[in-house]
């Protein structure tokens, strides 16, 4: 199978499968897409292959044989917002565009500088950087404008590892995430509030897909695995394997949910997935929320969050995650603060929490 076929087959290909290529599968104006940049030099092995391909079918093959984490250069992400304030401009008259980043990390450190203006990012991450906590050398100057999707994790093990808690997981091979996307942030304290260390594991660095397919060739004993609810990489693990989730203890997930208030309770229905019989009690570990920089200004912010809020119907349109666009959701309390304009227009519509309830 030629590398183009297999990526047609992989994005317009399913799309017309699906009958959504009027509205996926390629890069046409007016489609929706998040998708990565993929950088063939980023490693020896890769940048030594591409360098001798005769095509773009050639580079292409190189990638999905040799390429890993560290070949994505870029996510891109986060466009119905983006689209939806671009066709609402308001009272500021904005130009709104979407960039691509590296990630959360990158994504603070930019607002911070003020390079953007607002940006999506991981709340568990954000919560440590706006203390200057764990590698964040300062505190950084960024506050909520609203709480999105949750992103609900999870330990998975093949059913034959013979891991049945998290401290079987000492001395293990497991896939936390892609190298500097910043998933210790909230592993970190999930491993210590089991009295297991970082450094009791092996740590691997991949990508969810990739997670996958080294738990099924035995290359991996466990991975993290997470998103919205269900999540595709889990859904593909349970539907080619036999999977177990690995069980949270109730102690330390009382924990969790004390000390850090981006960590949350949620239950995985049963039947999510294949092979779970029972419902799973899980957690989020840290929704998506929508960041901008301290010191940006009130109007503007109020401005965009009352636009956020009023067409939030055109956001679920373009993407799934705008149905988390809802009164108990975009007001919780991550543990980061919220901009004063965007505060202001919560109290306005009646949503905002009053101090008992945070």
């Amino acid at each position: 199978l030629p590398a183009s076929r297999a990526l047609f087959l992989a994005t317009l290909g399913a799309a017309r499968a699906l009958d959504l290529d009027a509205a996926i599968g390629n890069f046409e104006p007016g489609k929706e897409a998040d998708f990565m940049v993929l950088d063939a030099g980023a490693s020896h092995i890769t940048a030594r292959r591409a360098a001798s391909a005769q095509s773009l079918d050639e580079l292409l093959f190189a990638l999905i044989c040799l390429g890993d984490a560290r070949s994505v250069s870029a996510t891109w992400v986060g466009g119905a917002l983006s689209e939806v304030l671009q066709g609402h401009p308001g009272s500021f008259s904005w130009q709104v565009t979407a960039e691509a980043t590296k990630g959360t990390q990158e994504n603070i450190r930019r607002l911070a500088s003020g390079e953007l203006d607002l940006a999506l990012a991981n709340a568990a991450i954000t919560y440590f950087a706006v203390r200057g906590e764990g590698r964040w050398e300062e505190p950084q100057a960024v506050q909520a404008v609203m709480t999105l999707a949750p992103n609900v994790a999870l330990f998975l093990t093949p059913e034959s590892s013979g891991i049945e808690s998290l401290a079987d997981l000492a001395g293990r091979r497991v896939v936390i995430g892609p190298a500097g996307a910043g998933f210790e942030y909230f592993v970190g304290p999930i491993l210590s509030a089991h009295e297991v260390s970082w450094d009791d594991l092996s740590v691997l660095h991949n990508t969810q897909a990739a997670a996958v397919d080294m738990l099924a060739d035995g290359s991996a004993a466990a991975a993290f695995l997470g998103g919205a609810i269900p999540t595709a990489s889990i859904t593909q693990a349970t539907s080619t394997q036999d999977i177990r989730f690995v069980p949270f203890a109730e102690h330390a997930v009382q924990d969790l949910v004390t000390r850090y208030p981006f960590f949350d309770r949620v239950t995985v229905p049963a039947q999510t997935y294949r092979g779970q019989d029972e419902p799973f009690f899980g957690l989020n570990v840290g929704s998506m929320h929508l960041i901008t920089g301290a010191e940006q200004d009130e109007e503007l912010i109020y401005e965009i969050t009352r636009t956020l809020w009023e067409v939030r119907a055109e956001v679920v349109e373009r993407h799934a995650a705008g149905r988390a666009i809802q009164p108990e959701v975009v007001v919780r309390d991550t543990g980061v603060e919220f901009h004063p304009g965007a505060v202001r227009y919560y109290q306005e519509i009646g949503i905002w929490p009053s101090p008992a309830q945070n």
